[in-house]
């Protein structure tokens, strides 16, 4: 438990983060697995579940929720993933 006045603000915030931080991941994750359901299933039909995929991802990097590289990663895979399905 936080001891000082500081800490006990400090706790509050990360708490708040830690709540946001976890709805965002679930949604990322969420979409991402849409939209490989969407590609497994029907190439052709799964360029919106990708492209919403792709801008979770985005924004989830953006908010320095997820790390760029692990965003930018995870979006090359999902669209090789695509191309590979529509060629």
């Amino acid at each position: 438990m936080p001891n000082t006045k500081s800490a006990k603000k400090d706790l509050l915030t990360s708490e708040r983060n830690r709540v946001r931080n976890q709805s965002v991941r679930s949604r990322v994750k969420t979409l991402r697995v849409k939209a490989q359901a969407a590609i497994a299933t029907d190439a052709a039909a799964s360029i919106n579940e990708v492209q919403a995929a792709l801008k979770a991802l985005d924004t989830a990097a953006t908010k320095g929720i997820i790390h760029k590289n692990t965003a930018a990663r995870r979006k090359s895979r999902l669209v090789k993933r695509l191309n590979a399905a529509q060629a």
